[in-house]
């Protein structure tokens, strides 16, 4: 056959010719086995793999790292307080176009009027007066925070007494969404309390008798639908001033148009037993008329008085009201503590009792796991349930004191526990989700397979609706994919 090798000739006739081919054959075998019976092609390189090479070059060169982690599609952000995620420079942009007033002392905005001779200065003044304007950004946030001179603890928490906005959710969620598009981040859950004073106000009327079945008639007889309905409105409101500030829909949209949001409603655990039960209602029933809001949180320090006394109580309510909400997702921040922070007993139940009790799919923080009663067990526990646990780097750095190896994201990981990097306040902590992932891959030793199955689990365990969560987790592949291909050059 033309073009075919000699090793595979066609065979001779004749006895002789017979002889002298098998001759041939025994002499010529060892060079035809050294011939490729056919031409296979390499196969194509792995673009995962090149990248993460490529990761692992960058990793100890920070610069690089940021720009690496900044192009990288992140999933998304499930654990975000809205008004915590808003940096100080806004705030103060707001204030002056609001009328609101700085009170010198303290440093907080109040309603006017505005009084400069008693202190009270109109918040324009702010930004007319560069050491003034230093001032209140680092007294809104932990820019420049020092240890030597206050608790991280109480700095953090004692910023949201001192920022305000009126009527400006709209505003704040064009700033995340805009700040997120560039982070290449697809999704966001945000905490936010829309009408939680009218709810809490509810709970006091009615009051608290430890009845749960006559407590829930009595609220909703005395309106709770009613008030929560108002919510509607009051995101509709918002989420048009979003549009028209980012221009959707447009030639010149905004790219944090495409950024899906989802809302938490967030709720104050520092309150009295009343209205910590009106408000886990509120959140039950709101769930149910509002398929924005996917889920619900207790919010406000685990370490205050009242939650540290009342945290059973809490997710006793959770666990009383779940049979009637089945099919409520809940997010519960647990498990933000430190030893020394609150006396040992208070280390050893609050993350499983948030599960079992509370039917936390997802837990916020979750530092004092390994404080907790049988933590090996409670790990793999969540393993098999899959209860992702949001990890805050830079909150429990600031906040607990708790960073590097004292940080339980290792144990976390290789227990197979699903945990996904979030920013809590990224405003308060002046921080992004990028510089979470670089804190995860400097302090952590995280390589790119891990970041990237990091990414991925924050989309696999989001509260949005099915059908919306695949279009994301097809467009984050899709994202991946295309980013693989760059970085793998």
């Amino acid at each position: 056959m033309p073009g075919q090798s000699s090793c595979f000739a066609a065979p001779p006739k004749t006895t002789a010719d017979m002889r002298l081919g098998w001759l041939l054959l025994a002499l010529l075998l060892p060079a035809c086995a050294a011939l490729p019976l056919s031409e296979e092609p390499e196969p194509p390189p792995d673009p995962t793999a090149l990248t993460a090479e490529t990761f692992e070059r960058v990793r100890d060169n920070p610069p690089w790292l940021a720009a690496f982690l900044q192009d990288m599609p992140k999933g998304g952000d499930l654990h975000s307080h809205l008004t915590g995620a808003i940096y100080a420079e806004s705030y103060i942009r707001w204030a002056a176009e609001d009328g609101l007033c700085l009170e010198r002392t303290t440093l907080a905005l109040v309603g006017p009027p505005c009084d400069p001779d008693d202190g009270r200065l109109p918040a324009t003044a702010i930004l007319g007066n560069s050491t003034l304007y230093g001032d209140v950004i680092d007294a809104w946030s932990l820019r420049n925070w020092n240890p030597a001179r206050s608790v991280g603890h109480d700095q953090f928490f004692q910023t949201f007494l001192k920022f305000r906005a009126r009527d400006r959710t709209g505003d704040m969620l064009a700033e995340v969404t805009t700040r997120a598009a560039a982070q290449r981040i697809g999704y966001m859950e945000l905490m936010l309390s829309p009408r939680l004073d009218a709810v809490m106000g509810l709970g006091r009327r009615i009051g608290w008798t430890g009845d749960t079945d006559s407590i829930r008639t009595a609220l909703l007889d005395a309106g709770l639908r009613d008030t929560l309905a108002q919510v509607t409105r009051m995101l509709d409101s918002a989420e048009e001033r979003r549009r028209e500030i980012q221009k959707c829909g447009t030639p010149e949209a905004d790219p944090g148009c495409d950024v899906t949001v989802r809302y938490l409603y967030q709720l104050l655990r520092s309150m009295s037993s009343a209205e910590v039960f009106a408000q886990i209602l509120g959140a039950y029933e709101l769930t149910r008329i509002e398929p924005r809001v996917v889920g619900f949180n207790l919010v406000q320090p685990e370490d205050y008085p009242v939650p540290m006394r009342d945290f059973s109580l809490h997710m006793a309510m959770i666990d009383v009201l779940h049979p009637l909400y089945p099919e409520v997702r809940i997010s519960l921040h647990a498990g933000e503590l430190t030893e020394g922070l609150v006396p040992p007993e208070g280390l050893r139940f609050h993350i499983r009792a948030s599960i079992e009790q509370g039917h936390a799919r997802r837990i916020g923080h979750g530092v004092s796991v390994m404080h907790e009663d049988d933590a090996r067990g409670l790990l793999r526990m969540m393993a098999e349930r899959g209860i992702l646990v949001e990890i805050a780097l830079s909150s429990n750095d600031v906040i607990l004191g708790v960073s590097g190896s004292r940080h339980p994201l290792r144990a976390y990981l290789d227990a197979g526990v699903p945990v996904a990097l979030v920013t809590d306040d990224a405003g308060v902590s002046r921080t992004t989700l990028t510089r979470e992932f670089q804190r995860a891959v400097e302090e952590h030793d995280l390589d790119y397979w891990t970041l990237r199955r990091v990414a991925r689990s924050s989309l696999e365990h989001a509260f949005v609706e099915q059908p919306e969560k695949e279009r994301l987790l097809r467009e984050f592949d899709a994202a991946l994919a295309e980013f693989e291909a760059r970085w793998s050059q």
